[in-house]
């Protein structure tokens, strides 16, 4: 049977590399995926001679990095195709550089912000206002790939133009670069936008999911909208259900945990626990998961 193993971004850890490495290894973590709190700093503004540090002393722990978070496109296309490339095309040249000292697995980054998105389908109106996204997806697929790395788009909270589940069909679809890019499936990123996860979904947007990100949230009601942030055995999706499909179906290599957000917090509820309770819930229930 297929096997996965576990990871978390690695700030979840505490704002200490150091730390965060020894948490890695304490608890049987062999990937990592940075994303913020590299020595202070976010992963894409890492300084070369810091990024070369710190993977030393990656290697020197025993760990390897499955992905570099980057923020890059989490931002509004409303604002134009000068303004984001302006902020977002010309820090990617570091990325590589980046790259090529960390040697990840992805790449990521995120897809945009659509604030004025319909509820019906907004890469339709990508399509229609906006035809230049497109175009910017794909050059940074293809930097990417030419210098050896693999891409990977992960859906985001609020606005985002992948939502519904047609949209993340239809976004890749027009993109045209199988083979290159793929999907961070962050299951609530989906959820807070409006779309309960489930099984269902999990398999249409199968063929897309090389990376999935899990965090835990609860409803108030069966199937309702994310009310509260919680620990993955309190959360109203079907986490074992899915996870075992991702694990079976070898989609996900390497799973990764996130902080719950998105919701309410809960009074007096102990947070800091979460990141243990996470890995300890999913190790012992989910077949497959190292």
């Amino acid at each position: 049977m297929p096997t996965a193993e576990l990871t978390i971004l690695n700030s979840m850890a505490g704002s200490d590399f150091a730390g965060q490495l020894a948490f890695h290894r304490q608890h049987g973590l062999t990937s990592m995926d940075l994303k913020n709190e590299i020595y202070g700093h976010w992963t894409a503004e890492v300084p070369l001679d810091v990024a070369s540090r710190a993977q030393a002393e990656i290697k020197e722990a025993n760990l390897a990095v499955h992905c570099m978070s980057t923020s890059i496109f989490f931002d509004s296309i409303d604002e134009g195709l000068a303004v984001f490339q302006k902020k977002h095309l010309g820090r990617f040249d570091h990325v590589i550089e980046l790259a090529r000292i960390f040697r990840p697995k992805f790449i990521r980054v995120t897809a945009a912000q659509l604030l004025t998105r319909t509820e019906a389908n907004a890469i339709a109106d990508i399509r229609r206002d906006h035809a230049w996204v497109f175009d910017v997806y794909r050059e940074v697929i293809d930097r990417a790939y030419e210098a050896g790395f693999n891409l990977t788009i992960e859906n985001e909270v609020r606005q985002c133009f992948l939502s519904r589940t047609h949209e993340f069909l239809e976004f890749f679809h027009e993109l045209d670069r199988e083979g290159r890019v793929s999907l961070t499936w962050d299951v609530q990123n989906q959820w807070s936008t409006g779309v309960f996860p489930t099984v269902e979904v999990y398999e249409q947007l199968k063929p897309l999911i090389r990376y999935c990100h899990f965090k835990g949230g609860s409803a108030e009601l069966p199937g309702g909208a994310l009310a509260w942030n919680a620990a993955l055995e309190e959360t109203s999706w079907p986490v074992v259900a899915i996870a075992e499909r991702a694990v079976t179906d070898d989609v996900s290599p390497v799973i990764c945990l996130n902080p719950p957000q998105h919701g309410k917090a809960k009074p007096g509820y102990d947070y800091d626990a979460v990141t243990v309770r996470d890995i300890n819930f999913l190790r012992e229930n989910v077949r497959g998961i190292a």
